[in-house]
């Protein structure tokens, strides 16, 4: 299986933004906690990070035909983004929504996600564990 980890806007910063809420740990260590849960699973995982709206569109759509299934962290696009949940179903994959903090239990702006609608799943507030936990619910769903 091959799956497309996309992380949005900030991510990159992740172990310096607001470590309270997002934690300690950086994204290089979140990448390295995939590969190693997705090694002994037949997974392929490839990462791909942007603080741009339109360069993750287009990943999205360059996932066609190429990537089995995508787990994704819109971060804020996911509260303002309509191109990235079209480029989702417009491609076909099967798609997990996740986020590291509990949206629904922060600002009431942060409670709209137009991304959950072309996903399978959203899993929040669950920190990296959430990443694990969409790898799993989508190894599941394409078995069927």
């Amino acid at each position: 299986m091959k799956l497309l980890v996309i992380n949005g806007p900030n991510l990159n910063m992740l172990g310096i933004r607001e470590p309270d809420i997002y934690g300690k740990n950086t994204l290089a260590d979140l990448y390295e906690l995939i590969e190693e849960y997705c090694k002994g699973r037949g997974i392929e995982p490839e990462f791909f990070q942007s603080n741009h709206e339109g360069d993750i569109v287009d990943r999205i759509q360059q996932a066609y035909g190429k990537s089995d299934a995508l787990v994704i962290n819109p971060a804020a696009y996911t509260h303002t983004s309509v191109a990235i949940p079209d480029a989702i179903k417009a491609v076909g994959i099967p798609a997990v929504e996740v986020h590291l903090s509990d949206i629904n239990a922060r600002e009431a702006y942060r409670r709209l996600s137009y991304t959950s609608e072309a996903c399978i799943a959203t899993i929040a507030g669950k920190h990296f564990q959430g990443y694990m936990e969409a790898i799993d619910l989508l190894i599941g769903h394409l078995k069927g």
